[in-house]
């Protein structure tokens, strides 16, 4: 007598995983994953999406990136304005080319157990519910009875990611002490208008608390190789301006429009 095979189940929660399952011989043997008729649909409603410290400088040459919270100040690049549309995934589901595919939606539909609320736990985690796994799909999950090298490789890629995850949040812990991350708001100065007006708001580096600053201070950050991260936040804040842009060419609006709207929170 046949029995219905059950995925393991998982604790928490993960953004943007729908059924997140540990991945196991039993659930998942029969099981491969090709690329979803739209690759990055998953995160096409998506206005921001987690950084690695690592990631920043890279990130910084395309979106502005920002913090979560002064309480949180975790890094995430900012995908959009206003609704939820991610401006750098098009109607076909493809990511802009040349733009910086943050290492969250590379790795995606996998993850770490320890994400989703297992702790230490470093089993690979599936989001079944991705369009691009099947039972016929060529790149297998298991072969032989034993992960394949698909799977193997995935598992050290989040390995990586998860190494950076936990980084990136010892040193936003640390920085907190310095008390640099505030409240900030984005402004845009309309064609012919004389002063410029505020369109969203976000949490970033108050530059004169930074350059207030002691020296002890300053050679501290410095030690921790957290100024590149800063200063490159600090440069990323040109590219508001480029989603204003990004959001008219893609709507067919104005300028007002493409700023006017619910703020971002």
């Amino acid at each position: 007598m046949s029995q219905t095979q059950i995925a393991p189940q998982i604790t928490g929660k993960m953004f943007l995983f729908e059924r997140p399952e540990l991945l196991s011989r039993q659930a998942h043997g029969d099981l491969g994953l090709d690329a979803a008729p739209k690759p990055f649909g998953f995160c096409a409603k998506i206005r921001a999406v987690p950084l690695t410290v690592s990631e920043i400088p890279e990130a910084s040459k395309t979106y502005p990136v920002v913090f979560m919270s002064k309480e949180e100040p975790l890094p995430i690049a900012v995908l959009g304005l206003n609704s939820d549309l991610n401006l750098f995934v098009d109607d076909a589901g493809n990511w802009e080319q040349l733009a910086y595919i943050p290492g969250y939606l590379r790795r995606y539909p996998f993850a770490r157990a320890g994400e989703c609320g297992g702790g230490d736990r470093m089993a690979l985690v599936m989001d079944a519910a991705y369009e691009g796994i099947s039972p016929t799909a060529s790149r297998k999950l298991f072969e032989n009875g034993e992960m394949s090298e698909f799977a193997k490789q995935a598992m050290e890629f989040t390995k990586t990611y998860e190494q950076d995850r936990r980084l990136t949040e010892q040193v936003m812990t640390h920085l907190k002490k310095f008390d640099l991350i505030h409240g900030q708001t984005a402004q845009y100065t309309p064609a012919g208008a004389a002063a410029a007006r505020p369109f969203a708001q976000y949490f970033g580096v108050d530059e004169q608390k930074l350059n207030a600053l002691t020296d002890e201070q300053f050679l501290e950050l410095r030690k921790m190789n957290v100024l590149p991260i800063l200063y490159s936040h600090l440069i990323s804040l040109a590219n508001w301006r480029n989603l204003i842009s990004r959001r008219m060419s893609r709507l067919g609006i104005s300028e007002a429009e493409a700023v006017s709207g619910p703020k971002l929170s």
